[in-house]
């Protein structure tokens, strides 16, 4: 856990709070390596969100012996209308109703985050000012205004609607690999304990520190596709043999 504060002084950390493990199939990072990779790449926290579990994270939780670094579990729940990030879980999500997945998380005391909202179906809903998507935006903690992974023009769109929304604003990788970790970092004040940074993240003390975009994007997000189809062709193989 991060303690940053000595005296009067107050120390800045810098997390990532989009990343990826190989419990996500669409992922190659081990959780055995992630901490260091993160350290190195100048970072002092990450959240790991994997798809529809927080296996990842749980693992990645345990492994953590060091006080000046942070790992948050989390999971990136896929619902019929969209994506929704939970941190600081300690169970798995039962639901993908997306108003229940949002419930679920609150329940356990957790902070849920729109992430990448521009990106793949649930940008036409936003786009005509759908009830039931603006309604879910208003139930939600906070919104990722830039993933390294989504171009600029949606996260320009999601910071807007951050704005729009007033709604605290967080930002993350997206990373499925190595090289993707700490693209992006946001920049907290220091904290005392996990309550603290919670208290923090909604009342929208972050900064978005620096960011990446490139030609690489897309490279990795086509591993991640071909590295998907490849592992769900194993696990349909394993039930035929």
């Amino acid at each position: 856990m991060c303690l940053y504060v000595f005296g009067l002084g107050v120390f800045l950390v810098n997390f990532d709070f989009h990343i990826h493990t190989h419990y996500s199939r669409d992922s190659t990072i081990n959780p055995r390596k992630i901490i260091k990779v993160a350290k190195n790449n100048g970072l002092d926290g990450i959240a790991i969100t994997d798809h529809n579990t927080i296996k990842g994270g749980l693992e990645v939780a345990k492994l953590n012996n060091l006080d000046d670094f942070s790992v948050l579990v989390g999971a990136e729940i896929k619902t019929p209308l969209c994506e929704i990030t939970g941190l600081f879980l300690n169970e798995e999500i039962s639901t993908n109703d997306p108003f229940c997945v949002i419930d679920e998380i609150k329940d356990q005391g957790g902070i849920t985050i729109l992430p990448h909202p521009f990106r793949a179906s649930f940008i036409s809903h936003l786009d005509t000012q759908d009830k039931i998507s603006l309604n879910l935006v208003k139930m939600v903690d906070a919104i990722e205004v830039f993933n390294s992974r989504t171009g600029s023009v949606y996260n320009e769109k999601a910071l807007l609607l951050a704005s729009k929304m007033n709604k605290p604003m967080v930002a993350g990788s997206d990373a499925h690999f190595y090289p993707e970790v700490g693209t992006v970092s946001v920049t907290i004040p220091s904290f005392e304990n996990m309550d603290r940074l919670k208290e923090k993240i909604l009342a929208g003390k972050t900064t978005i520190e620096k960011n990446a975009y490139s030609s690489l994007t897309l490279y990795y997000q086509f591993l991640s596709f071909i590295y998907n189809r490849v592992r769900k062709m194993e696990t349909i193989l394993q039930k035929i043999i």
